[in-house]
């Protein structure tokens, strides 16, 4: 089957076109500071900032895996999308205290509000974390989307997967390595409407195959419909005794979402990588003021919203046309002999829709959003990366460093970056079950940050001991559960011996050893920190809400209108309405 035709070739090349363009444009101005290459000058537009947020968060793992979640769990996983709100809270709570500490990364706000040593811990498992979670997680989405797409290519003796992967790190390499984050940021922006426009086309063509809304509703029942998920499976209700495995607890948890991790759990993940993470917030430092950051961040939240409808009713799409059995090759992939779902085939859901339900021409704007959606995610890590290495690291290091010297750093550091992408793909494709396994990672890592920024903004008493024993205590727990999954997750074939300790902490929910991990954090900070000697308050003016001169309260009430407060309303009346919606 001829998947791709001349013209969808064609729009793929315009798309490469314009990306470089629009790169080699913003490339002739000039980057010869660390301000310059790291955030843009600090003039990017609201619209830049929201747009380029957004599309930092959306990569082709995002687009694949919710499509996948859609087509096996129906809307579970948009509690995560439905958390535009923390767009919000980000605009109105956290921007005011980032801008006006003119800080470059957000470890070294945690030095400002802290000490050094909070500033080098949450650098150095930022990093870590990136290199572990968002390259490879990206790359391996990537690789999905080109062998359905592709699977004929062949260059060179290298498929699809490596073909794809390769061109993509590279040309994102360049532009990234080249223009830093005024190329990202500008890139990004463009991309966005291109994903977003070809999604939307994804969706309309999926559900005229199908027969419209009505029908897909019919076909998959009220329960795909249903965000809250029960805690425990159908047949099982109020006991484990018939859960006897491992395998078969994780298999419910792991694909069921159950509600109350996703109403006490996911806010918290929600807000640290909003609110907090380098990834995001990289953006809103690089606008000029606190009134372009909170509206860039309230553009987010906008956008945030659709991955609802143009990713996760894909997927739902995709499922209702194989049931139904009106592409009958569809059905062929997604179900088995004995008529049950195949849930690795599901994560091809999003690509399968592209090849069985567009037509030539439009399946080459859809395949440009893809690989705008890849090339933004990485694009996004690659610059967050380098800013974090040479800010934190390298001019601590070399503290006599010239503007022009942290600028070759950072080029130096995304070209590394790069290398280490080309070297993840072999590991990527051969590793069972890795996608998988590195979901749970940001959901380990994230309580300890979370509670260290919000409560040491709330809260001018918590001190530096306290900040860095929640840090060191979270991330140890943390790290253990991973130490604990890996051998399990990466198809080893590994099993603990049931009803161990290691059993088990590997057989907790995710979300429920992230709240814990939440919770020890908090006591850790509270307690270690009422222990030992207050802060020294004259040194925090500004950067918690207690310390805030009047002149900064006066300055930051100016930087918004009611504009502003009117467009945040109208997304948490989104949020709301999409919540009834699907309730029941």
């Amino acid at each position: 089957m001829k998947i791709l035709g001349t013209i969808d070739w064609v729009i793929i090349a315009c798309y490469f076109s314009l990306v470089l363009g629009l790169a080699w444009w913003v490339m002739r101005k000039r980057q010869d500071t660390s301000t310059d290459y790291f955030l843009a000058g600090r003039h990017l537009g609201w619209f830049i900032v929201g747009a380029s947020i957004f599309a930092s968060n959306i990569g082709s793992e995002h687009v694949v895996g919710l499509a996948g979640s859609g087509a096996t769990d129906g809307v579970a996983m948009a509690h995560y999308e439905l958390h535009a709100w923390c767009l919000l809270v980000l605009a109105w709570v956290m921007v005011p205290f980032y801008m006006r500490s003119k800080v470059f990364t957000m470890p070294e706000f945690l030095e400002r509000r802290f000490s050094p040593s909070c500033r080098t811990v949450l650098s150095l498992i930022s990093l870590v974390a990136y290199v572990l979670t968002k390259i490879a997680v990206g790359i391996f989405a990537g690789g999905i989307v080109f062998s359905v797409l592709l699977p004929d290519l062949n260059l060179w003796g290298m498929d699809s997967f490596w073909v794809g992967s390769i061109l993509v790190i590279i040309l994102t390499g360049i532009y990234t390595i080249m223009g830093g984050l005024r190329a990202v940021a500008y890139t990004e922006a463009m991309q966005t409407i291109i994903l977003v426009f070809g999604s939307i086309l994804v969706v309309l063509f999926g559900l005229k195959a199908l027969g419209g809304w009505s029908e897909l509703r019919h076909i998959l029942g009220s329960d795909m419909f249903n965000l809250w998920k029960p805690l425990v499976p159908e047949g099982i209700q109020g006991t484990w005794a018939p859960v006897k495995s491992a395998g078969q607890m994780a298999w419910y948890f792991n694909d069921n979402y159950p509600w109350l991790g996703m109403l006490f759990c996911a806010p918290i993940i929600g807000l640290w990588y909003w609110c907090t993470d380098q990834y995001i917030v990289q953006r809103a430092l690089g606008s000029p003021g606190e009134k372009e950051a909170r509206r860039g961040s309230i553009t987010a939240a906008f956008f945030k919203l659709l991955p609802v409808f143009i990713f996760i009713i894909p997927g739902m799409i995709a499922l209702a046309l194989a049931k139904s059995g009106r592409i009958p090759a569809m059905s062929q992939d997604f179900f088995n002999s004995g008529g049950q779902l195949i849930r690795d085939n599901a994560q091809k859901a999003f690509p399968m829709l592209i090849t069985h339900v567009l037509p030539i021409g439009v399946r080459g704007i859809v395949v440009a959003g893809l690989l705008a959606a890849l090339m933004s995610s990485l694009a996004g890590v690659f610059n967050a990366s380098s800013t974090l290495f040479t800010m934190d690291f390298y001019s601590k290091l070399k503290p006599k460093a010239s503007q022009h010297q942290l600028v070759w750093t950072g080029r130096v550091v995304t070209f590394v970056l790069v290398l280490i992408g080309l070297a993840w793909i072999p590991i990527i494709k051969g590793g069972k079950g890795l996608y998988d396994y590195l979901q749970g990672v940001q959901s380990y890592l994230a309580p300890p940050i979370f509670v260290v920024f919000f409560f040491g903004v709330f809260n001018k008493r918590l001190n530096k001991r306290g900040a860095l024993a929640a840090l060191i205590t979270g991330f140890t727990l943390g790290l253990f559960r991973l130490a604990v999954d890996t051998p399990v997750k990466l198809g080893t074939g590994f099993q603990y011996s049931e009803g161990s300790f290691l059993w088990v902490v590997n057989n907790i929910f995710f979300q429920y050893y992230s709240l814990f991990i939440f919770i020890v954090c908090i006591v850790v900070l509270v307690v270690v920190s009422y222990m030992t000697a207050p802060p020294a308050y004259e040194k925090i003016g500004g950067l918690t809400y207690a310390t805030m001169s009047a002149e900064q309260r006066k300055e930051s009430r100016s930087s918004w209108n009611r504009k502003d407060l009117i467009s945040s309303v109208i997304v948490i009346l989104l949020i709301i309405a999409a919540y009834l919606y699907f309730s029941g």
